[in-house]
């Protein structure tokens, strides 16, 4: 695949772009055996691939420019000068989000919207988060504000977007007054009756909302959460945890395949999402806690047969690997997208061995994995 922003040096966050796709497969592959060199699993199945075009579900856009020439992209330095460039063409998105973020480029300068200028510390609007829902073509549309200054230009011309993309369902405004590099503020206030789209992987519906933790590749994501449930349908446990489970992706795959399966999740607003997808789903086997992992696991006396976990890029922790040497599941099923933090936690669990390792091709042309391990207690 070529990308004109990278051959020209204007974007370069896809930093294997110019390596052909099967090269950078098998690169990836041989950087993660070379990882787990002392703990090679059992069995190493096939990476699962992406798409290389088209894959992502998500733009996350920097405003940039004067409100007479907004410009939804990135500043890049050239010698002396800075030039602003649209990244709304990014070959990742699919090509409806494309045409919408075009149309939004546009409909901020109609719409009399500042952008936010960090050096002067002067505007309005900072960044444009957009979600698609591949299942429906559905989008959530949320503008990162300084102040609620500008609101009232954004709720006035809201109808016209509304009417020219009807496939825009939930629109925001996310309140983020720090200078600071800070993606979103605390403040979330809703310009629609809809506040959540319904994304569906495989036979599940997942309830997204502003700030709940989304997969950034759809197909590569539903793939991911039905190979979990195989795997935990071999194990067949009769009780399992979920920990990390954000929107309920695993945990509300794997209740058809156990008898009893507890979410834990620190973001209320996403396991009210997933609270929404077990209702819509009938399950009665399944219950969600938003409570930090590592406490939740504090307050266990006992273990269920299986603990799946998936915590972000930091990993587990010292701590919670140490609770879980302690409570002794039988198996533990790792997903991570740190290959780096999945491996020191692993090798933190000296009870167990691993048996079965695969990586699914998550973020394409980039170095990033999500790779999935299944360890065993040692008898």
């Amino acid at each position: 695949m070529h990308c004109k922003f990278f051959e020209q040096h204007k974007c370069r966050s896809c930093e294997l772009m110019g390596t052909p796709y099967a090269q950078q497969v098998t690169e990836k592959d041989d950087a993660l055996k070379s990882l787990f060199e002392n703990r090679l699993p059992e069995q190493w199945l096939s990476p699962v691939l992406s798409e290389e075009s088209g894959c992502r579900n998500k733009a996350k856009m920097v405003v940039l420019g004067a409100a007479h020439q907004p410009v939804l992209g990135a500043d890049v330095k050239r010698g002396e000068q800075i030039e602003l460039v649209s990244l709304t063409h990014c070959p990742l998105y699919t090509e409806d989000m494309t045409v919408l973020l075009d149309y939004l480029q546009d409909w901020i300068r109609t719409s009399g919207i500042p952008p936010y200028n960090k050096v002067k510390k002067k505007g309005e609007l900072k960044f444009i988060l957009l979600t698609r829902a591949d299942f429906s073509g559905e989008f959530m549309l949320r503008f990162v504000m300084r102040s609620k200054d500008a609101m009232a230009r954004v709720e006035a011309n809201l109808p016209r977007l509304q009417e020219a993309f009807p496939k825009v369902k939930v629109v925001s405004v996310n309140l983020q007054p720090v200078h600071m590099a800070r993606l979103e503020g605390e403040e979330e206030v809703f310009l629609t009756e809809e506040q959540h789209l319904v994304e569906r992987f495989n036979d599940v519906p997942l309830v997204v909302r502003p700030k709940s933790f989304f997969q950034t590749n759809p197909k590569v994501a539903a793939t991911l959460y039905a190979t979990a449930r195989e795997w935990v349908k071999e194990i067949a446990p009769a009780r399992m945890w979920d920990l990390f489970c954000g929107v309920g992706g695993f945990a509300l795959h794997c209740a058809s395949v156990t008898d009893a399966v507890t979410g834990i999740e620190i973001e209320p607003e996403a396991i009210a999402s997933a609270k929404r997808s077990a209702e819509e789903m009938g399950i009665d086997n399944l219950s969600f806690d938003a409570l930090d992992s590592t406490k939740f696991s504090e307050m266990q006396d006992t273990a269920p047969d299986l603990v799946l976990v998936n915590p972000p890029r930091r990993g587990l922790g010292k701590e919670l690997v140490a609770q879980l040497e302690e409570l002794a599941p039988q198996h533990i099923i790792y997903s991570s997208c740190n290959p780096d933090t999945l491996k020191a936690d692993i090798d933190g669990l000296t009870s167990y061995d691993a048996k079965r390792l695969q990586w699914f091709d998550m973020f394409p042309h980039t170095d990033h994995a999500e790779v999935m391990v299944l360890l065993e207690r040692r008898a």
